[in-house]
């Protein structure tokens, strides 16, 4: 399949080679409904001949928003057929921002996936001049919607099968250069930018991405990650058609978990936050067990992290060692990834953001092939993978094929490859300033290469700063060592300039509450939970604890509980859960100036933003208080 070079024809040539192999499965009602790569082709052929009958054509844009769906995956293609660009949104995206990124996309179509995410865009469709259709999935609460716009996907399947055209035909027209998807950045510095990317981007980085990971036709693909998410387009709907293997869509993010054990992929992709929650529901169930289960994971924890510790330095395990971690498999690690849903795993990656060392290493030890990932959207999702045998938490491994390298003078990560985007949509300079002069994308990550080849990033280039007695400070490394902590959710580190590292942060209402219940600790919300006195000492211990394990500058010395967690409605994170610390550092300014100037509480306005884009405020007065 290496010479089909569009993802059309990655397409048709499945149809040849494996017309009968599972394709795709979507889980409804407790019940996984199967379609084969016939079935697909048929359904997207159905869908671009439906499309292009209503005026879709080369160079429109269609933009889907939903949970991951295979109505979803089959109009992106069917836009990719007809020589147009496929624009995911994130589908929790309030109106404001959908309405940002359809009108400078000049969306044609939009396929959303049930009646929510079609009120939001009819309550945005008078800022959204080139929309001419809006297409629904799920028919549920539609039936008495009149608009003109709006028609179901089923009917717009059953206009294509009985429109005529040649669909292979339509398939071959489309040519490597053509822009066949356009992902948004998470936007941390300001407004998102639309990254072109071409046919050539998504197959020939697929085809790397495949070969780093010996990606396998039997293998599973749990499709949960935001389609909007660069990695759902590689490494489940390209990396599907490159070698034939299976997407699968949970029934709900609600019943995520369960369908994951159910399904058992041998693979899973997952970005940090996930690996966070899991590991925090491991912490809290060991720790409501019975005494006797307690010691045994607490025994079998740390035989695991000393044989993970002779792997990473590469020294032979000691017999007794090595059977006390075999008893182990047997009794904790391997009821664990059970009910994990790690059962037939053999690969499991991270990225997106940085994971935190103790949160990969614990994973690591309990026999989870864990590793790195390292990419952008502008390089189509892949510059680095760990190989099986060399991960570990401080590099993300060496430069794939294909992809080359460099360090800037400026410390700065500098790529070269074929997933190198062709440009920021509409925005010529921001295109030119993300090039160097030799034609380098510029990652605005700072990092260097270790001896051994492997690139070590440090952090993004512009957070990376200085105490104010010179001592390095990396906001990224001191938060996630705190996140590794289960009774925290989030964490904003500041000190760049300062005499000392100060942290905001936002419990773990789960973890929190199911702690607070085991103290018959009353509460009513989590702004009353994060103010408790007790809550307080539970999260200055676990700070303290965490300090132990770092040098001096490297110590959080004053930290203040948020009566809420960070939420992409605000505007404090972005879709991906990225910090957009200029907008934090603006919104809490008040919070920063008590830190440093030795204040014991700040009075806070906090800002709640609703789905409809509404806003309410509730004010506070919150403790700041010191750690050791």
């Amino acid at each position: 399949m290496a010479e089909a070079r569009t993802v059309p024809a990655l397409l048709l040539a499945n149809t040849v080679t494996r017309p009968d192999k599972p394709a795709i499965r979507e889980k409804l009602y407790g019940i996984w409904e199967t379609w084969n790569w016939r079935d697909y082709a048929d359904n997207v052929r159905a869908c671009a001949l439906g499309l292009s009958a209503r005026g879709f054509g080369k160079g429109d844009k269609l933009a889907v928003i939903g949970d991951n769906r295979p109505h979803l995956y089959w109009a992106q293609l069917a836009a990719m057929c007809l020589g147009g660009s496929a624009v995911p949104v994130y589908q929790d995206s309030i109106a404001r921002e959908l309405a940002f990124v359809l009108h400078h996309a000049e969306a044609k179509v939009v396929v959303a996936e049930d009646q929510e995410q079609a009120d939001k865009i009819l309550s945005i469709r008078d800022e959204l001049p080139a929309l001419e259709l809006v297409v629904y999935s799920d028919p549920r609460g539609m039936m008495d919607y009149d608009e003109d716009i709006l028609v179901s996907f089923s009917d717009l399947l059953q206009e294509g099968k009985a429109a005529e055209g040649d669909f292979e035909a339509l398939c071959r027209e489309v040519k490597p250069e053509d822009i066949g998807l356009i992902c948004y950045t998470s936007g941390t510095t300001g407004r998102p930018k639309g990254v072109l990317l071409s046919h050539d981007n998504l197959v020939r980085t697929a085809e790397i991405y495949c070969k780093a990971e010996d990606v396998r036709e039997s293998d599973d693909y749990l499709a949960y990650l935001p389609m909007a998410w660069v990695g759902d387009s590689l490494y489940g709907l390209c990396a599907a058609l490159m070698v034939g293997s299976a997407i699968n869509c949970p029934e709900s993010p609600e019943t995520l978990r369960r369908d994951l054990r159910e399904l058992s992929p041998m693979g899973i992709i997952a970005a940090p936050r996930m690996w966070e929650v899991m590991l925090s529901d491991i912490l809290v169930r060991a720790n409501d067990s019975s005494a006797l289960k307690r010691r045994v994971f607490g025994y079998f924890r740390k035989v695991a992290e000393q044989v993970e510790t002779c792997r990473v330095e590469g020294r032979p395990i000691p017999p007794g060692l090595r059977l006390r971690y075999r008893l182990g498999e047997f009794l904790v690690y391997g009821p664990v990834r059970d009910q994990l849903g790690f059962r037939r795993t053999r690969w499991a990656l991270t990225g997106g953001a940085p994971l935190g060392p103790d949160t990969f290493r614990f994973f690591r030890s309990f026999g989870v092939n864990l590793k790195q990932v390292y990419g952008s959207t502008e390089v189509t999702g892949v510059i680095s993978v760990q190989p099986d045998g060399q991960a570990n938490p401080d590099t993300v491994g060496p430069v794939c094929d294909g992809v080359t390298v460099r360090i800037a003078d400026t410390g700065e990560i500098l790529v070269k490859s074929p997933g190198v985007f062709n440009g920021y949509y509409k925005a010529e300079e921001a295109t030119e300033e993300a090039f160097d002069e030799d034609g380098w994308f510029r990652t605005g990550d700072a990092g260097l290469m270790d001896e051994r080849g492997h690139i070590v990033v440090i952090d993004r280039a512009k957070d990376v700063g200085q105490l104010s007695d010179g001592s390095a400070y990396a906001p990224q490394f001191v938060e996630n060592k705190l996140k590794f902590s289960p009774y925290i959710s989030e964490v904003v580190s500041f000190g760049d300039k300062r005499p000392f590292i100060c942290a905001m942060v936002a419990i773990d209402l789960n973890t929190v509450g199911n702690w607070a219940e085991r103290q018959a600790l009353a509460y009513t919300n989590y702004m009353d939970l994060s103010q408790k006195p007790e809550t307080y000492e539970l999260v200055r211990s676990e700070i303290e604890r965490i300090n132990r394990g770092l040098p001096e500058a490297g110590r959080v010395k004053r930290f203040l509980l948020l009566g809420k967690d960070l939420d992409a409605d605000d505007a404090e994170i972005t879709r991906t859960r990225k910090l957009r610390r200029s907008f934090i550092a603006d919104k809490y300014a008040d919070v920063i100036e008590a830190f440093y100037s030795g204040g014991t509480s700040v009075e806070l306005r906090t800002a709640v933003t609703f789905e409809d884009g509404r806003e309410a405020f509730i004010d506070n007065r919150m403790q700041i208080q010191d750690a050791a």
